[in-house]
């Protein structure tokens, strides 16, 4: 099919769907398989509908298409089969074996013999791996989020999750421009065509002919208008607006509230056990797969959400929590206490502020200037009502509670707490005008905010009378009154989704409602949790809806909405009870919320419930601060408790503002050629001008303004001789005390024995290591009310796991001294298995039982090192202790391949699924990439050990990939290295400044953006991953307790793992046997600050390298 044929599929989807042909999409999504609607899914599955389950699937792939595939119909049918032992209905169940589960005995029998004996049992939950197996509807969502990370990580459904973007009705639009078309080559045009039928090309009869317009009652759209002289053709055809049906997603609202969670699932192989429900797939959704990267590489799926057709764009964003505004770079004094902002849409660096004694101001972020400042006065008291003339005489004090720009910034309204709105006209710097004065309600005005009803801009607000109403914003006449509510009316909260507009309005008993523009009542009467007070918002793209909070109780919620249900999707965790007052809060970037609560602002990611960070602004906050940010979210405002507001800016940020300054200086230097011209008014005034001009223009704008095309440098000096400066004052972040960060040695009471290996469970629940006695501790994390994401932290402490049976999971060892071994061990991604080996015989252990499953390969040679294949968890490469590799196939318990290219022991083993090789290392301190393929050797290459380094005879050498699968971390214990797989090319290289430090071992972080090293002296690096810089140093007086540092025993990390989901989390395995799990400090968030180089401004220039760094490109 041709691309503009697969287009029109996506059209007439679109179409279908507009028209609530439900049924008939989705029949075509499967036919035509281009596009794999989730929300459908998972309704499907939810409901058990698992014939349609899958048929639906069947139009995308099948059960033998990839190893994907089959774990994906493997987990339904099991499903299927377990629902029906669960209801004691023996023959549907022998019937779903033998129909459904049979085939996939022949990719594991034993499996397949297993699920078979559940037969047997009275209660299938007697079997031990599926005794947390809970109830029907759980056990469906835990499936759910399972098959979700199947199918996305599956290539076949490769741009095929997402829908393309398109404007509404995108298809009758065309037809419209084609009948358009057609009635321009009409050789006697009608000024009011009269079009019946699509089946034939249009043409306008004789001028006197007697053809009359008939109406049409089943009306397609509103005609746009043409772009020519010709009048719209729907003005008296059939193109006329009809009314607009309920939106679904209002309707949807008043069902029962329903709240699933969706824990994250492996995409490992096939297994009896129940989908991996004790994972947190909140943090798995933080971050987008890069394209062609499996989940064994990243772990991290792309987040799709519910589906709707019209311009609907649900790319997940690319920001990282360091992207967040948290530097403070200025101090405004307002001079009372702020109760407002709000930024202007198109000018990033324009703020409007809002006080409690009814004060307005605008602030220039750029030059620091208030530009203007009007007091509260009513403009016309001969208007004013009664009841507002007598409030302002008995109680003349007010304050503001709600300013907010137009969506263009032409306008800006103020409600105040007495009856009246004020809107004001914005044009430039302090030009500022009355547009009208409004008497909107008896009592406070709550809430204001802009919305575009039928194209005409009008204002909403809410107030004490328990009133919404809405007021055309150019005349000012009440178009609307919305009554219903038996409180009164908190806030606002106007959108539109597939062309229908409404609003939600929320009270202060906690009741929230919808409204369309009809007068027709509300469509919807719910309550918010906790019956809170209150405010709503969507994210920036308009596809998520939050709200937040503060009962009367002082209990505060912070709750994502699934507006389909109507039922609350995710609740955010990290309140304490407060005493007074409402939280306030903010998005950004579709990515972030915040909220002003216990003198700081809390950042949560919207995909993950619990608190991502907090900033604290060098303190000076109120308990409930006033936030606000940016349309681009590099800048935040915040409201102090000494009448002020702190701008805090990311580096974006910092670099707009410094742009600003630097153009307006150019500007004003263009505007003043000499000393004497610079005492006129006309120079001040042509100053003046150009900045206006500048203010929220690009930055190309700024640069480009006077037609000059230099480079920013050019006209820019004083940006340089800023990151000078930084560079000179910037310091490594040196953390040496336990105060300055946060670490937890994990309880062992187990006989402590050097940790040779450590890994963190692919869930990021647990942590495993790998003694040199040959014994695994497995430590797992509490989950409970308290404790809601059982996720590894270093503030709460782990139990050390051992199942009922007390059975360690205990390796063979040689019978050589096992201290010389060189354990080694690989995780399978549902956590359920752990390969490994100390020296003996390679060891396959059940993570729920402890019990071994199975040995083989017994010594000579030894296994150095294993690794699962990323697309065939049967498939295992091991490292060898006579230099070779085998590629071991476990189901038929064969050698496929032996590979022989190193000189010395394997020491390290990575694949990459994009580029299909596998990347090894040994001892000798050679690199050999093969291909997987056919397991030739593509490449090999020795690593350049700097000068005046001798390292050890057997020092290991490990490699891990990059996200990207292109480039890989490469660990010496003299250097660490970036390398360019598959041609080994040398990117950049990094050795420690002391000769006598060696690294015991590094790891890239969950999101390839820092690596943590550990060295012999007891320290642990934070480098920059992108130029391999020193940003943080570990001391181990900062993680070690004084008793061990004092004692003359030499003990230091000889691990390090980094967590899945947490980028800022590691843990070490030290030679005393201990585990200690590191944090920063929550006040910080991360590990120490980028150098210069990171940020910009000075030379890129590896810190601690000798000529090495001659490598860098």
């Amino acid at each position: 099919m041709s691309s503009l044929s697969r287009e029109l599929v996506f059209l007439i989807l679109q179409f279908l769907d507009e028209e609530k042909f439900r049924e008939t999409v989705h029949k075509l999504e499967q036919e035509s398989g281009f596009f794999f609607n989730m929300k459908y899914f998972e309704d499907s599955v939810n409901n058990g509908e698992w014939d349609d389950v899958e048929k639906y699937l069947s139009g995308f792939t099948k059960v033998d298409d990839n190893r994907y595939s089959m774990k994906i119909f493997f987990e339904i049918r099991k499903q299927k089969y377990l629902e029906a032992l669960d209801k004691r209905d023996r023959a549907k169940a022998v019937e779903i074996l033998v129909k459904d589960l049979k085939v996939f005995s022949a990719f594991n029998d034993e499996l397949f013999k297993e699920i078979t004996q559940l037969l047997t049992l009275e209660n299938f939950r007697e079997n031990e791996q599926l005794s947390k197996y809970g109830d029907t509807k759980s056990a469906r969502s835990i499936m759910l989020a399972e098959l979700k990370k199947l199918i996305e990580a599956n290539p076949l459904f490769r741009d095929k999750l997402q829908f393309p973007t398109l404007k509404n009705s995108r298809l009758r639009t065309l037809i419209n421009q084609s009948l358009n078309w057609q009635h321009q080559l009409c050789k006697n045009p009608r000024s009011n065509p009269d079009i019946k039928t699509l089946f034939v090309d249009h043409s306008c009869g004789p001028p006197n002919g007697a053809r009359a317009p008939s109406p049409v009652t089943n009306p397609l759209m509103a005609m746009p208008k043409p772009s020519g002289g010709f009048p719209p053709l729907g003005a008296h055809g059939p193109f006329q607006p009809g009314p607009a049906p309920l939106a679904t997603s209002l309707a949807g609202w008043m069902a029962n509230p329903s709240s699933v969670p969706h824990p994250a699932a492996s995409g490992g192989p096939i297994s009896l056990g129940a989908p991996n429900n004790a994972a947190d797939s909140e943090h798995l959704m933080k971050r987008s797969r890069p394209l062609g990267m499996s989940d064994e590489a990243n772990n991290l799926p792309v987040n799709i959400m519910p589906m709707t057709y019209t311009g609907q764009n649900n790319a997940q964003s690319l920001y990282s929590s360091d992207e967040l505004p948290k530097n403070v770079v200025m101090t405004l004094n307002q001079g009372s206490a702020v109760r407002s902002m709000d930024f202007h849409p198109g000018q990033p660096t324009l703020l409007l502020v809002g006080t409690i004694v009814g004060d307005v101001a605008v602030w220039e972020l750029g030059s620091r200037e208030r530009l203007a400042l009007r007091n509260f006065k009513v403009w016309d008291i001969g208007t004013c009502s009664g009841p507002l003339q007598t409030a302002l005489v008995k109680e003349p004090a007010i304050a503001v509670n709600r300013v907010a720009w137009s969506p263009d910034g032409a306008l800006f309204g103020v409600a105040y707490n007495k009856h009246i709105v004020h809107v004001y006209s914005y044009h430039n710097s302090d030009d500022i005008r009355h547009h009208l004065e409004i008497d909107a309600h008896i009592g406070s005005v709550n809430d204001l905010a802009f919305s575009h009803p039928n194209k005409q801009l009008c204002i909403v607000t809410c107030g004490d009378d328990k009133a919404i109403k809405v007021w055309d914003a150019v005349t000012g006449s009440k178009q609307y009154t919305f009554e219903g509510h038996e409180a009164p009316v908190f806030s606002v909260c106007p959108h539109y989704k597939e062309s229908i507009q409404f609003i939600f309005s929320t009270a202060m008993d906690g009741k929230i409602k919808a409204w369309l523009y009809d007068n027709m009542g509300s469509r919807v009467d719910y309550d918010a949790p906790g019956h809170c007070c209150t405010t709503m918002s969507y994210s920036a793209d308009g596809t998520r809806l939050f709200s937040c909070g503060t009962s009367k109780d002082g209990d505060s919620y912070l709750v994502e909405w699934n507006e389909s249900e109507g039922a609350v999707k995710r609740t955010y965790q990290g309140f304490r009870k407060r005493s007074n007052g409402v939280v306030q809060f903010d998005t950004t970037k579709n990515r972030f919320l915040a909220v002003g609560d216990e003198f700081v602002i809390k950042i949560w990611d919207m995909d993950n419930p619990n608190l991502l960070t907090t900033i604290e602004t060098d303190g000076g906050l109120p308990a409930s601060p006033r936030i606000r940010f940016n349309k681009e979210g590099m800048m935040l405002a915040v409201s102090t408790n000494d009448n002020g507001i702190k701008i805090l800016a990311n580096t974006d940020g910092l670099r707009l503002l410094h742009s600003f300054e630097a153009s307006r200086s150019a500007s004003e230097t263009v505007a003043k050629p000499s000393p004497i011209s610079t005492m006129g008014a006309a120079s001040v005034n042509v100053g003046t001008s150009v900045g206006i001009a500048d203010r929220g223009a690009p930055m190309t704008s700024i640069i480009g303004m006077n037609g000059d095309s230099r480079s920013l440098a050019d006209v820019k000096p004083r940006i340089l001789d800023e990151s000078m400066e930084k560079s000179k004052i910037w310091k490594l972040t040196e953390i040496n005390e336990l105060s300055q960060c946060r670490s937890l040695r994990l309880p062992d009471n187990v006989l402590p024995m050097r940790v040779s290996r450590l890994i963190y469970t692919n869930s990021g629940l647990a942590i495993l290591a790998l003694a040199s006695n040959a014994v695994h501790k497995l430590w797992k994390w509490p989950r409970n009310e308290r404790y809601p994401s059982g996720k590894a932290s270093s503030v709460v402490p782990p139990q050390l796991w051992q199942p009922s049976s007390g059975i360690l999971m205990t390796n063979e060892i040689s019978e050589a001294n096992p201290e010389d071994a060189v354990p080694c061990f690989a995780l399978s991604k549902n956590d359920s298995y752990v390969m490994s080996a100390s020296g003996g015989k390679i060891s396959l252990f059940n993570m729920m039982t402890f019990k071994t499953m199975t040995t083989f390969m017994p010594p000579p040679p030894a296994a150095t090192f294993l690794a699962f294949h990323p697309q065939d968890n049967n498939i295992i490469a091991i490292g060898m202790d006579d230099s070779s590799i085998q590629i071991y196939n476990v189901r038929v318990d064969e050698v496929k391949s032996k590979l022989k290219g190193h000189q010395k022991r394997v020491t390290g083993l990575a694949f990459s699924n994009v580029l299909n090789v596998l990347v090894s290392s040994g001892a000798d301190a050679q690199l050999c990439v093969w291909s997987t393929d056919g397991w030739e050797k593509q490449v090999n290459k020795f690593l350049q050990i700097p000068s005046g380094r001798v390292p050890a005879p057997l020092a290991e050498t490990r490699v891990q990939f990059h996200q990207d699968q292109i480039h890989f971390l490469t660990v010496h214990e003299t250097q660490l290295a970036i390398y360019e797989a598959p041609k080994l090319e040398c990117v950049k290289q990094w050795v420690p400044q002391e000769p006598s430090v060696t690294i015991t071992h590094a790891t890239y972080s969950c999101d390839s953006q820092s690596i943590y090293a550990s060295f012999g002296d007891g320290s642990v690096g934070v480098l920059s991953a992108t130029t391999l810089r020193l940003r943080c140093r570990i001391n181990p007086t900062a993680y070690l307790p004084s008793s061990i540092n004092s004692n003359n025993s030499r003990v230091y990390p000889l691990v390090i793992a980094a967590h899945p989901t947490e980028p800022n989390q590691f843990a070490l395995g030290l030679t005393d046997g201990g585990v200690h799990v590191l944090e920063p400090l929550e006040s910080e968030g991360k590990w120490g600050t980028l150098p210069p180089s990171d940020n910009g401004a000075g030379p890129s220039i590896a810190t601690g390298q000798g000529s090495s760094e001659q490598l860098t490109r």
